[in-house]
């Protein structure tokens, strides 16, 4: 089990932007009653929503030691099938609204809850699957392939613990759900809001609809998270500007902000008393690895901080060798209770027990400063070679973003072609100048193409491989 929710059975757990409410007592006692129906351990797709049907899905399942695979609500039906007829799940946990969408041959309805409803699959539902494994998640790079991230209860347990813990989460806290439930970054919020007895306000609207800003004042909210292009969002919108008075957290995941980003942040909660807290981590290690502790978020700008409570890191080279130097660039390695298990590509893979044994090579690149914090430079794999110069397209892009600041940019490329991706083609000869003479290598290496708009997925991260196409 997860969480105890007869600590807090009668506060409230959730409140949508529907106007329902549950206590704790509600969200147990539902997702108990969705478990009796499936009858025990097995495999179950939940297409997730920020919804109080999908939440009482997860959280029951997990509590219920069902495995929960949780996919978007909203995921194309050809892919979903893929993944159907690749794990035979139990049952199928979906919108009742649209729930012909994932009817397939021989699915019936069983139940129905909270605008949910639950399909029992002609699958059998007596799988033999690895006692520990509690949950299978996408990384942000796999959505709609067969690659699932496989946690166990202890990786769930031991992260959300040192959540709570570096975030000081409590009762009082009122978090926002700014990313979707299938996101490792998104569940990671409910997870420790549900450990901490806080509330959770559920919403699909976007933060640039005014739904979503009337939501949060109507209900005070206290936190929300986001990745990079939520902050880029943000700061388009004026939100300095805003008065928010419930407002006192704001994290930041999945992914490097820009210093320069970083820093406006930064300077705005310390004037306006409240906390930015910059955060590292990836799926792999159920969600969170390093946090940046607030009071060190302006001193630091451009940092991800420290290893979580419980966590540690070490930085190795080419050869595999510890970096004991500062300030030297390696494969940054994390160690810690929450590193998964490893990947399902497969149903036989459930059956599979821990292959990581605690220790995740991250494939980002990094730096460690005297004081012993950690600056991620770029992944592993987004480095080319121009005329025999290596070069980060990490920091290609920054570089970009900082100097074309309202600019939607992306960058990428093979060896000796470096693609320069804008969706508004106004400044793109003047980027391929600036990298030019920034960089010192010859323009000829550096391509433009404008897009109708930078691919992102659901989560706000930019979609590399649908720019593959434009290489030539």
């Amino acid at each position: 089990m997860i969480w105890n929710f007869s600590k807090y059975t009668d506060r409230t757990a959730v409140v949508d932007d529907q106007g329902n409410r549950l206590t704790y007592g509600q969200l147990d006692s539902a997702g108990r009653e969705l478990c009796d129906q499936i009858g025990g351990r097995s495999l179950v797709f939940v297409m997730c929503a920020n919804v109080p049907g999908s939440l009482i899905g997860y959280t029951g399942l997990l509590n219920g030691s069902i495995v929960p695979v949780m996919l978007r609500e909203d995921m194309d039906r050809e892919l979903l099938a893929g993944l159907y007829e690749e794990y035979r799940p139990a049952c199928i946990w979906a919108p009742a609204a649209s729930v012909s969408k994932y009817s397939f041959e021989g699915c019936r309805p069983v139940y129905a809850s909270h605008g949910y409803e639950l399909l029992r699959t002609p699958f059998p539902k007596g799988k033999d699957i690895f006692p520990d494994l509690a949950l299978l998640l996408t990384t942000s790079g796999s959505t709609g392939s067969p690659k699932f991230v496989r946690q166990s209860y202890e990786n769930i347990r031991a992260n959300t613990d040192s959540i709570v813990e570096y975030l000081h989460l409590d009762q009082n806290e009122r978090a926002i759900t700014t990313l979707p439930m299938n996101y490792t970054y998104g569940i990671s919020i409910i997870n420790s809001h549900l450990a901490a007895g806080a509330q959770i306000l559920l919403t699909d609207h976007s933060l640039m609809e005014k739904d979503f800003w009337k939501f949060f004042k109507e209900n005070g909210a206290t936190s929300f998270g986001g990745v990079p292009y939520t902050y880029e969002i943000l700061k388009r919108l004026r939100m300095f500007r805003m008065e928010l008075p419930s407002l006192h957290t704001m994290t930041q995941a999945g992914g490097k902000l820009l210093p320069e980003l970083h820093r406006e942040f930064a300077e705005y909660a310390e004037n306006t008393g409240r906390e930015f807290v910059v955060m590292y981590g990836q799926c792999e290690a159920t969600a969170r690895m390093g946090y940046l502790p607030p009071s060190k978020a302006l001193e630091k700008c451009g940092s991800m901080g420290i290893a979580i409570p419980g966590g540690r890191f070490e930085l190795i080279d080419a050869d595999g060798h510890l970096i004991e130097d500062a300030d030297t660039t390696g494969e940054l390695v994390y160690y810690g209770k929450n590193v998964t298990m490893g990947y399902a590509q497969c149903e036989a893979d459930l059956r599979l027990g821990d292959e990581r044994h605690g220790r995740l090579q991250t494939g980002d690149m990094a730096r460690r400063d005297q004081d012993g914090f950690y600056y991620i430079v770029g992944r592993k794999k987004r480095f080319l070679k121009i005329y025999g110069n290596r070069v980060n397209l990490d920091e290609t892009e920054r570089m970009l973003k900082n100097a074309f600041p309202s600019d939607e940019i992306a960058c990428g490329g093979i060896d000796d072609r470096l693609y320069i991706f804008a969706a508004d083609d106004t400044h793109l000869m003047d980027m391929k100048s600036f990298l030019s003479k920034k960089t010192g290598l010859n323009g000829a290496a550096f391509y433009t193409v404008k897009v109708s708009a930078i691919p992102h997925n659901e989560a706000g991260k930019t979609l590399y491989k649908e720019l593959e196409k434009y290489y030539v």
